[in-house]
């Protein structure tokens, strides 16, 4: 699957009322654990402030390097939730 492709793509999870509207929002996550553990920090972190969130889609991995040494890991996430409820 082609990332660029994939971006536009995300949707809400079917089964919703035809009239709802979200709203998509880029996050970062990041961990010095695992690739897994930094999306789900930016998930759980978009939780804490946004309501009634509705799908997560990672379209980026990355890593951050210091002296040869990997220091952290990143996740980039697209994150919907409803808007306005």
């Amino acid at each position: 699957m082609e990332q660029s492709k994939q971006k536009g793509n995300i949707m809400a999870k079917k089964g919703g009322s035809a009239d709802s509207v979200y709203k998509v929002v880029e996050l970062v996550g990041t961990s010095a654990k695992s690739w897994e553990d930094a999306a789900k920090n930016a998930v759980e972190t978009a939780g804490g402030t946004l309501r009634d969130l509705r799908v997560a889609e990672i379209v980026k991995l990355d890593m951050t390097v210091e002296n040869s040494k990997v220091r952290a890991y990143r996740a980039r996430v697209l994150i919907s939730f409803k808007y306005g409820s």
